[in-house]
This record gives structure tokens, sequence and C-alpha cells, in this order.
């Protein structure tokens, strides 16, 4: 059992060569933990509102955090400092997500506008618009093809990255998104229901 949090934890992830576990908390609070012995690696303080997302770059470097704060910060993991802090969006961050080859971080937000960053310079390269309202979440495909994004909690959107454009909506009409996974091979995306219900689409056709 890991504590030192105040306040409820709301994100975890494991870093790339599992050595690390991050958490994200309403206490403003960022926490690294050591799971080789179990103990408080490092804590991360630098935003003013809650944590609600934390993610790893895939080579393990970098640590990205978004908060209700309006603010994305990406920090040094071998420093333990901030290196840079991604502001733009006009209401709360809800996920931060790198992709696949941890050159581009997606970013979401409850006022509907999903954002693609340049991890290397910090510049925002594309908004995605589309949603008018609250996004929860945000996955790349392992490939870096796609984007799929849950919207108000009964709808994903996949952008097609290349072009920007919207690739297909999934209208789930029977209960709340809980997540959005997709598969290795780029093939399905699994979607998570308030309930018992999991459902697989065809990331291609988007037929259920």
């Amino acid at each position: 059992t890991l504590e030192g949090h105040t306040n409820d934890v709301v994100s975890v992830t494991f870093s790339p060569d599992g050595r690390l576990l991050a958490s994200g908390s309403h206490d403003e609070m960022i926490k690294l933990w050591d799971l080789t012995t179990g103990e408080l690696h490092q804590p991360l303080k630098g935003h003013t509102q809650e944590v609600n997302s934390v993610a790893f770059s895939p080579d393990g470097r970098l640590l990205a955090s978004g908060s209700r704060d309006k603010m994305i910060k990406l920090w040094d993991l071998k420093t333990g400092q901030l290196q840079q802090t991604l502001e733009g969006h006009a209401n709360w961050v809800q996920s931060v997500v790198f992709s696949p080859d941890g050159r581009l971080l997606a970013s979401c937000s409850n006022n509907g506008d999903i954002r693609l960053w340049d991890v290397a310079t910090g510049e925002l390269q594309r908004t995605l618009e589309g949603h008018t309202i609250w996004v929860k979440s945000v996955t790349f495909s392992p490939d870096g093809r796609f984007l799929a994004s849950v919207f108000a909690g009964k709808t994903i959107k996949l952008w097609d990255l290349t072009t920007g454009e919207l690739h297909q909506t999934l209208k789930c009409h029977t209960s709340m998104v809980r997540s959005v996974v997709i598969s290795p091979d780029s093939r399905l995306l699994a979607t998570r229901f308030y309930g018992n219900t999991i459902k697989l689409w065809d990331l291609t056709t988007g037929e259920l």
C-alpha cells in the first residue's frame, strides 16, 4: 500500500520500464513511487489545482500532467525539474497522453477541445474540432494513425492524425463510457461502460 496523498487519487500510471508508479491527486500533487522499495521516489509540485491525469513518455524520460488549473506540465524525470508548461486550454484538462513515438502529446478539456502538442518544442501543432462539450479522455492507436476521444459520456470520435479530420463517430446510446483502449494491432477499439458491458468496435469501419 502506497500512502502519502492527502486527497483523492484520480490517475495512476506505470513507467515503461516498470520501476516507477506516478500518481496524480486532488491534493494538487504528483508523486513518483519506487516500486522496488515501495518508497516515495519524488514529489512533483507545481499545479495550483487538482491533477486529473499523468502519463509517462514512451522512453520514460518525461512525465506529463494535466490539471484543473488548465495547465499541462512536462517534467524531466532525471532531474525532477519542470521542463515546460503548455498553456491554451480554456477549461480543466481532463486527460493527457503521449503518442507511441513520443513526439506528440494529446490533451483534452471540459470545453470540448482536443490539442496536439509538439513535445520537443512545446508548440501547439493542431486542434481537433468537433466536440461541443466535455471530452473525458483521449488515447492513441499503437500505430499512431488514430486518436480516440470520449465525448460527453456516450460518444466516441476517431480522428485520422494524418489529415486531422474526423474518421468515425461511434454512438453508445445505452450507457456512459468509462474508458477506451485500442488493441496492439490497432484493429479493434474496446469500450467499457458503467455496469457490466464491454463493446468491441472495428477501428477501420466503425462497426460494432
